[in-house]
């Protein structure tokens, strides 16, 4: 004791400050910034994924399927590859609509599993079952399937997320799926477009397994982020091999293939529900994330709802990326059903981000 008091008396006022003051300030700071400093940080101890091997994407509705399979360096089949969308469904009703009526002409069974709870374990309604009279469209071709969460609080949220996968292997056989059928894998709010799924139907000699390059939107089609999604895949399914999953599967990837549209929520309350409920659960790092007013603001103004960084490899790109996504005024080349519907789906088009709040 004696020593330190011989320490502390030969400390000056500006020192004491240092100590007392500047010290506390900067460990608030990487408290409360620790998050974005890692993620800035990153390209310093995370190398960048390989490269895909990129498949240019030709289009247009005025060319015939046999010279766009040849485009593509592809064959042209006698008939058509049956379809099968498969999703896991948690609360996206407006997306799933949007998404069932852009692949309706070309899937032979839309499956859907639906869990009565989250990744994270909270409990969840039915929402689907609830509403399923809205999707009598597509009942003739529709596979449904319900299984009770196992709700264990603490667990990893991919543990369950990929219980709930393994289940949809499952009902994917109860829909009747066979060999060299196409299978799709993607979240329900990674749609692809419909001359995509066309074109890989008919043509012949695609890659077994290929990846989508969706156009990236956040909140709703006025705010593009990117054209860097790929998790959405396209299967070629085998059995006994072929399990469905949201990872990297191939190095194959067909460029421009449809959009992912990430938060694209019409209600204030559906974000809540996401945010809490969702695999990246633990960015929600303060209570005032969740307040109502903040998240409003955040999506009117194209700003990142979990106030982090982007999360790229290279610094370049996060310097590039810094501050909130720029507006598009663009409505052309997005799912036909969202603009046969634009009054109903308004707030998913340029210039309409107030939310509901209910």
């Amino acid at each position: 004791m004696s020593r330190l008091r011989c320490i502390l008396r030969g400390l000056d006022l500006k020192i004491y400050i240092l100590l007392f003051v500047l010290v506390p300030t900067i460990a608030l700071g990487i408290y409360v910034h620790g998050q974005k400093i890692t993620y800035f940080l990153r390209p310093l101890w995370e190398k960048p994924p390989k490269p895909f091997h990129e498949i240019p994407h030709y289009y247009h509705e005025n060319v015939s399927m046999e010279n766009l399979c040849k485009l593509h360096g592809w064959g042209i089949r006698e008939y058509p590859r049956r379809v099968f969308d498969a999703v896991l469904f948690s609360n996206e009703l407006d997306i799933l609509s949007i998404r069932w009526n852009e692949l309706y002409p070309y899937i032979t069974q839309f499956v859907l599993l639906e869990v009565n709870s989250t990744f994270t374990g909270l409990p969840k309604p039915l929402l689907f079952a609830n509403n399923r009279d809205q999707f009598k469209f597509i009942e003739p071709r529709l596979t449904y399937g319900t299984i009770g969460g196992r709700f264990k609080k603490g667990e990893n949220p991919f543990v369950e997320e990929a219980y709930q996968r393994v289940v949809l292997d499952q009902l994917l056989r109860i829909a009747g799926i066979t060999d060299d059928d196409l299978l799709i894998m993607s979240d329900v709010d990674e749609i692809p477009s419909s001359h995509t799924i066309n074109l890989l139907r008919w043509c012949d000699n695609t890659p077994p397994i290929l990846h989508l390059r969706l156009r990236n939107y956040l909140y709703s089609f006025e705010f593009p982020v990117d054209n860097k999604s790929w998790r959405a895949s396209v299967h070629q399914y085998k059995s006994g091999k072929t399990r469905y999953a949201h990872f990297r599967q191939t190095d194959d990837i067909l460029s421009d293939a449809g959009w992912h549209c990430s938060f694209c929520f019409r209600r204030i309350s559906e974000f809540i529900f996401k945010m809490k409920a969702y695999s990246h659960y633990d960015r929600v790092r303060f209570k005032y994330y969740l307040d109502p007013k903040r998240i409003q603001d955040v999506i009117c103004k194209g700003a990142n709802l979990f106030d982090m960084l982007p999360e790229e490899y290279t610094f370049k790109e996060i310097i590039g990326k810094l501050g909130p996504i720029p507006r598009s005024f663009s409505a052309v080349h997005l799912p036909a059903h969202l603009l046969n519907n634009a009054e109903k789906f308004k707030y998913l088009l340029p210039g309409n981000c107030k939310r509901e709040s209910g």
